[in-house]
């Protein structure tokens, strides 16, 4: 039986000696590679994060003090070590592991965590939570770097920092996020990192003086002549003019030197930073050289490593689209929030370095920046994910709508993502951007309509959002930016969808065909304005109309047509409250009722 195989818990971690924790990092990377190389997964991220977490394991107990991560997908090691290294190869499939922190698996998951920058302002809570019920926990937040280019961190850095609340902070710092982290914390991170030297000298004057009691009164006035000279001559750590304790920088691999130093934090009862210096994708070399390959990878041969897919999807059209229209009018612009290659930006960014903006992780001010360049007479484009533009709400009212901006939304991994469950699936950004005032939103079924909708898009003269999803496209391959089409006609039902759903209904119609219904395929190009008029001619024959929709029940299309055609009986299937599960898209189709079979059911049901 392997060491890995022997740890149920953090008690077991603590009976280790340091060389057998050596040994168990060693046999959790190795188990990382294999199984995340079958399942897919997050897996530079959390190669990085070994020792931390197995230093963490050793000083803490995850079942009874609080262990908050941010962001989510580094925390493969924690589950291994915490019980669930048995089921780690169901990892992201249907009914297994999440691939992201998730109490209802386990108590000693803290918090859900599948959006970056909230750590803090959580641990925080916890920690108040635990003052006021006069418990006795310790509560850490683990915090990547590249989440410190989110604003929300620093409104949780503020307030825990001023609070004297005993919590430690672990900045896991290892310089990238998904691409390069951007910025000026990048840069301060830097210059801290070659500090070491410093603080060993520290601790050992400490150490020294404190043994006796003039010691410790000659260390307490040497302290505070220090404290003076150095608020004289020098700035303080941004960390320690927020209220912070700071401490490191710590070798993040080495796990002696961090069990040493999380006990230090933890003794010292006060909000304490602790800068933890580690190297995605450590101990492969593949990974080591491009983190941002194997950030988020499908499964792959780990001796040959991952390789690019090399497929076309919508993400690679809207990139190329996007660098062809730049090409001929030098006002439009490209921003990301530290996603670049993931929203097909790579090339943009070459071709066009002055007129490319990665933000980092901060989508509402992405949003805020885009609403100033669209003042100014620029043509911004904000390629986000569905799930995190969420963030950008109140920018997207107060700054675009208001003043109806050209800003350009291209709104990637629209509708659900598969895997990666119920923190990412790109649910309700139908129901959120159909409430801002004079957005235009499209839905292309197909990259010749992204092409057109994205052209369409930028020749608005307010706001207007492009929604598409995660992979390629399926058998409907026409182009165009029409408002509505009817692919076929039938009359008995009218199907009335958008997107890449399109095709499910589309062989739903087949099926029924088969059985005698006649249906009649609608295809939404634009969910807003939605022009009831013409959905209401292309429907008169019909005995009844579903919709079927790839979206979060609340605010859906569906709503606005069933409310409108009341000479109709409507039918409406979509996501629910929008929280699926992981698994294939497939799988969340058949399991949310919204996949071919499950739409030709329906209808018949509905003409009973």
């Amino acid at each position: 039986m392997s060491l890995l195989e022997r740890i149920g818990g953090s008690e077991d971690i603590r009976r280790c000696s340091f060389p057998e924790l050596e040994e168990l990092c060693s046999e959790l990377r190795r188990e990382l590679i294999r199984d995340v190389s079958v399942t897919g997964g997050h897996l530079a991220s959390n190669l990085g994060i070994v020792e931390l977490t197995v230093a963490l394991h050793n000083v803490y107990d995850p079942a009874r003090d609080r262990i908050v991560f941010d962001v989510g997908h580094q925390c493969y090691v924690h589950k291994m070590l915490t019980g669930r290294l048995d089921r780690f190869s169901t990892l992201r499939q249907e009914d297994g592991l999440s691939g992201f922190p998730k109490p209802e698996e386990s108590e000693t998951d803290a918090f859900v965590a599948g959006h970056a920058s909230s750590s803090v302002s959580i641990a925080l809570g916890m920690a108040r939570a635990r003052t006021l019920t006069k418990q006795d926990y310790d509560v850490v937040a683990l915090l990547g770097d590249g989440a410190l280019s989110g604003g929300l961190a620093y409104e949780g850095l503020n307030n825990a920092g001023q609070s004297r609340e005993p919590l430690v902070i672990v900045l896991n710092d290892n310089g990238i996020a998904i691409n390069h982290t951007v910025g000026g914390v990048a840069k301060y991170l830097g210059r801290q990192r070659m500090k070491p030297a410093y603080y060993r000298m520290k601790r050992f004057y400490r150490r020294t003086l404190t043994k006796t009691k003039a010691g410790t009164k000659v260390f307490e006035v040497t302290q505070r002549w220090k404290n003076k000279l150095k608020a004289a001559i020098f700035s303080c750590t941004m960390f320690e003019e927020m209220g912070f304790r700071y401490l490191g920088p710590v070798d993040g691999h080495n796990v002696k030197q961090l069990s040493y130093m999380l006990k230090v934090a933890k003794c010292y009862r006060e909000p304490v930073l602790l800068h933890v210096v580690t190297k995605k994708g450590k101990g492969y070399a593949d990974a080591e050289e491009h983190p941002e390959r194997y950030h988020s990878v499908g499964p792959f041969d780990p001796d040959a490593g991952a390789q690019p897919s090399g497929r076309k999807c919508f993400s690679a059209v809207f990139g190329e689209e996007l660098c062809s229209l730049a090409a001929r009018d030098g006002r439009i612009c490209a921003i990301t929030a530290a996603m670049e290659e993931g929203t097909g930006l790579t090339d943009f960014r070459k071709a066009f370095p002055d007129r490319f903006f990665d933000e980092g992780i901060a989508e509402g001010h992405a949003v805020s920046m885009a609403a100033g360049m669209a003042k100014q007479g620029l043509k911004p484009v904000f390629a986000v994910y569905s799930t995190f533009l969420q963030r950008s709400y109140d920018m997207l009212q107060q700054d675009v709508a208001l003043l109806r901006l050209p800003v350009v939304l291209a709104v990637d991994r629209a509708g659900l993502v598969g895997a990666d469950g119920e923190t990412h699936q790109g649910v309700f950004d139908v129901g959120y951007l159909r409430q801002i005032p004079g957005m235009r939103i499209w839905s292309p079924a197909s990259y010749g309509e992204l092409r057109d909708m994205l052209k369409a898009a930028l020749d608005s003269d307010g706001p207007a959002a492009v929604r598409y999803p995660r992979g390629p496209e399926g058998a409907f391959r026409e182009g165009g930016a029409e408002p509505l089409r009817t692919l076929r006609r039938g009359r008995d039902v009218a199907l009335v969808s958008y997107g890449v759903l399109i095709n499910e209904v589309l062989e739903a119609a087949d099926l029924l065909a088969a059985e005698g219904v006649g249906a009649t395929v609608i295809k939404l190009g634009q969910l807003a304005p939605l022009d009831m008029k013409a959905l209401d001619s292309l429907t008169y024959d019909a005995r009844g109309v579903l919709v079927a929709e790839e979206a979060a029940a609340e605010g859906c299309v569906g709503e606005q047509i069933a409310a409108s055609l009341r000479r109709l009986p409507v039918k409406l299937l979509n996501l629910g409250d929008g929280v699926v599960r992981q698994g294939t898209v497939a799988q969340q189709r058949r399991r949310r009722g919204i996949d071919a079979a499950s739409i030709a059911a329906a209808a018949k049901e509905m003409l009973k």
